[in-house]
């Protein structure tokens, strides 16, 4: 491949924007540091920095606003391999919204680099004013110009115990800068001012960016350069393994299925679904299957939706969620509606669905059961599962018996009613 860091298609930012500039001069200053794209892991997060990623050509991780520093200090010490590198793009908004993240990875002395992009608002979304807004600077919502400075981010980096913090004007070229910071150990910060050519002009007629700091007081200067040991997560004392071996499941079950069994499990969100899945998942390891599950449920709780796609296998899984099920089961009109579109998707397989629902026309065959009916709301996944595994015998039901029983769920449900309901 191309040693170079960007695809060399035309930048998507707007004409002028001081963005284009950071992403420009960081491929200036990697190629001059001898990195190779595949060494280097670029992460970002929500805002205007962030529509880069595609034309970066190396590892690109896209996250939530605020949380690229805490994707990246996972990366970074996972890897733990300086013969990486690991860059964080963030703007202004996403530096103070992930504020403490920034300074645990200070604290801590993760091994990477933030690059603040700091035009001084929030241009994805309006030009609405960030923590970081001068002292006087206008945007189109705060017309009148902020009445107090924001945040000094170089210092609070620095107190935390960034090994290298530096600000720096985006103007020029300031691609040694970007090298100074890329090459040190630790974690390095260089936060870039800059404009916004689409709020920050316009809300600032005749603005010019050194004279926006000066008249603010912000320093461009090196706040911190030493040499404090970077973090390695090698050094910690973990205190033992996560797993003991008696805290795996022993196989004492058999399965004969050869390939994988894909099932979701559908139903209201405080009726136990997600729990059946996991004891549903742990009685298929004590087959001797290996299985996943993705849980999917809106942030109400207890109100809404509960789904739980499972697929159980003898080879390993690499992946999760299983987009056209060979089974569905519905248990609720809640679990009907949030799983149409799934079951619309189905060309193979069968839908169980419970009998109170109406059963919709499907190109699969679609049987109702009196899941409610027989167990009630709160036991009907459990019911629902025992039902599947009596239909299907992909694993034994009493498998799923057994890890129900020996669990505190189990004091609380009449399993041998449960198990011998029609």
């Amino acid at each position: 491949m191309s040693n170079r860091f960007l695809t060399g298609e035309e930048l998507p930012f707007c004409k002028g924007c001081g963005h284009t500039g950071i992403a420009e001069h960081t491929e200036k200053a990697l190629l001059s540091l001898g990195w190779s794209p595949l060494d280097v892991v670029l992460v970002s997060d929500i805002g205007c920095h962030g529509i880069v990623d595609r034309f970066f050509t190396t590892h690109t991780v896209h996250g939530l606003h605020g949380r690229s520093i805490a994707l990246a200090s996972g990366i970074t010490a996972g890897l733990n391999d300086p013969s990486k590198k690991v860059v964080v793009f963030l703007g202004d908004g996403g530096a103070t919204i992930g504020m403490q993240h920034l300074i645990d990875a200070a604290h801590n002395n993760f091994n990477m680099t933030l690059v603040i992009h700091n035009n001084f608002l929030y241009g994805m979304t309006g030009g609405q004013p960030s923590e970081l807004t001068p002292l006087g600077f206008k945007t189109p919502t705060l017309p009148m110009g902020a009445s107090t400075g924001g945040y000094d981010i170089c210092e609070l980096a620095t107190a935390a115990g960034a090994n290298y913090v530096v600000r720096v004007m985006g103007i020029g070229d300031f691609s040694e800068a970007l090298s100074v910071a890329f090459s040190k150990s630790g974690l390095s910060v260089i936060e870039v001012l800059e404009v916004c050519p689409s709020y920050g002009m316009k809300a600032n007629p005749g603005m010019k960016l050194r004279q926006v700091a000066e008249e603010a007081g912000i320093e461009v200067k090196v706040y911190a350069d030493r040499e404090r040991k970077a973090f390695n997560p090698l050094s910690l004392n973990s205190g033992g393994p996560l797993f003991e071996p008696s805290d795996c499941l022993p196989v004492i079950f058999s399965s004969e299925i050869d390939k994988p069994v894909q099932i979701m499990l559908a139903g209201s969100a405080g009726e136990g679904v997600q729990a059946a899945a996991d004891f549903f998942a742990q009685a298929a390891v004590t087959a001797g299957l290996n299985v996943t599950k993705k849980g999917s449920y809106p942030v109400t709780v207890g109100v809404g939706y509960s789904a739980s796609e499972l697929i159980v296998s003898p080879q390993p899984i690499f992946y999760t969620g299983s987009p056209s099920p060979d089974t569905l089961i519905i248990l609720s009109g809640d679990g009907l509606s949030f799983a149409r579109n799934t079951a619309s998707r189905m060309t193979k397989g069968e839908i169980l669905i419970d009998d109170s629902l109406p059963c919709p026309e499907m190109a699969v065959p679609v049987i109702p059961i009196g899941f409610r009916t027989h167990a009630g709301p709160r036991n009907a996944a459990f019911y629902a599962l025992f039902r599947y595994l009596d239909h299907s015998r992909i694993f034994p039901a009493e498998a799923l018996k057994k890890v129900i029983g020996e669990s505190k769920l189990g004091e609380k449900i009449n399993l041998e009613k449960l198990f011998q309901l029609p």
